[in-house]
């Protein structure tokens, strides 16, 4: 006599996602269900070089590929609807999904506080798409319209903005040197609302870093607010800035679905969940979504879907769950070529090592989701360029 699997949904296919997903093929109490809007898992701590010369397949790793010989059933669509009565998740176009144990990790999306034109008139690296876009944009105005900005302004002091602006002083110059464009200043600017770069940091982190940006010639504008964007400028504290490329990383806000459908928020806006990381009987929230002291933070989705997974399989086997401690990540901001910031509990690390253990942060990453061989062959894909242009792909090395 055999007895019906219980059905676990897994709503996101992120970090926390995955890797919940990962961890409950690994037994075989359970049917699971991976739901996502996407096929591929975007690998977010890459986008920014993906948008200054980098590969693409650096940060796009196919969803199939991950889940290769697992046993598990994928699916395609983006979730509007939570029916609790029914344990049902519906998609944009109608097609309910049913669960007894459902997993959500929907991840953030942009924030842009309400702030006239953002939205419309600024660039942003959330996607390889967007991050490709970001790059023919730049592409276009150096080389076809000949008509570089005066400012290139990135807004958000967080370690996006911090890892593109710092990428994009070296790369602007890459592509006018590829095309044998005659030499002209470039002007990064990169602006925070706040009085320090990476506030949640050590304020000797911050300095760190900030001296590290200045001396690459980014010009930093701190406790500076953005008012309002044109199609020509950016207004920060009433004065206008020309640009015609500006990138917005200042700001997330919790995935629409959890208010839609009744989610109890915290203040700012995070799922409430208890020591278990449920929101709702048998509803658990993960990653970004989640009201957690380290929410936001990829490795914080990461070991939330580790944990979780484990705990389900847990209690398929009879077992009592474990209650959810909050683990404090290893902070790694790359600021420009062989120079990252590190805090690793009290530690802190600048410089060439620094940029060595991001590299070998990366290729621990990828083997979160993937055999080491795999996860090494995706690596390697760091070191690779790429471009729409065949100029600038057929450039001579320096």
């Amino acid at each position: 006599m055999t007895t019906s699997k219980e059905r676990v949904l897994v709503v996101g296919g992120g970090f926390g996602g995955i890797k919940a997903a990962l961890e409950l093929c690994k037994s075989d109490r359970y049917d699971v269900t991976l739901l996502s809007n996407k096929d591929i898992f975007q690998y977010y701590p890459t986008l920014y070089h993906t948008a200054t010369g980098g590969s693409s397949a650096e940060s796009s790793i196919p969803v199939v590929r991950v889940f290769k010989d697992k046993k598990i059933t994928l699916a395609w669509g983006t979730a509007t609807k939570l029916d609790r009565k029914k344990k049902t998740v519906t998609t944009e176009k109608g097609q309910a999904y049913h669960y007894d144990k459902l997993i959500l990790s929907l991840g953030s999306v942009p924030n842009y506080f309400g702030i006239k034109g953002i939205k419309e008139y600024s660039f942003s690296i959330k996607t390889p798409e967007d991050a490709k876009r970001f790059k023919r944009h730049l592409h276009k105005q150096l080389v076809e319209d000949n008509k570089p900005d005066l400012n290139y302004v990135v807004v958000g002091g967080g370690p996006t903005g911090i890892e593109l602006s710092s990428a994009l002083v070296g790369y602007l110059k890459e592509i006018m040197k590829a095309h044998g464009i005659k030499h002209r200043a470039v002007h990064v600017d990169l602006i925070e609302a706040a009085p320090k770069l990476v506030p949640r940091m050590p304020n000797s982190m911050s300095r760190a870093i900030q001296r590290r940006l200045r001396k690459l010639g980014v010009k930093l504008y701190l406790g500076k607010t953005v008012e309002g964007a044109t199609a020509d400028d950016l207004t920060v504290d009433g004065k206008p800035i020309q640009s015609h490329s500006i990138v917005w990383t200042a700001g997330v806000t919790n995935h629409p679905f959890f208010r839609e459908n009744g989610f109890r928020l915290n203040p700012r806006g995070k799922v409430e969940i208890d020591e278990y990381m449920q929101a709702d009987q048998d509803i658990f929230v993960i990653g970004d979504n989640a009201d957690t002291k380290f929410s936001g933070m990829a490795q914080t989705a990461l070991y939330d879907g580790k944990f979780v997974g484990k705990n389900l399989i847990r209690l398929a086997e009879g077992e009592l769950m474990e209650r959810y401690q909050p683990k404090e990540p290893i902070y790694v901001i790359p600021a420009g070529e062989g120079w990252a910031a590190v805090l690793w509990g009290k530690a802190k690390i600048y410089g060439m090592l620094g940029w060595v253990l991001r590299s070998l942060a990366d290729l621990r990453g990828f083997s979160d989701y993937e055999p080491w061989w795999r996860a090494g062959m995706q690596w390697t894909t760091g070191f690779q360029e790429e471009d729409d242009c065949p100029t600038c792909i057929d450039k001579p090395a320096t």
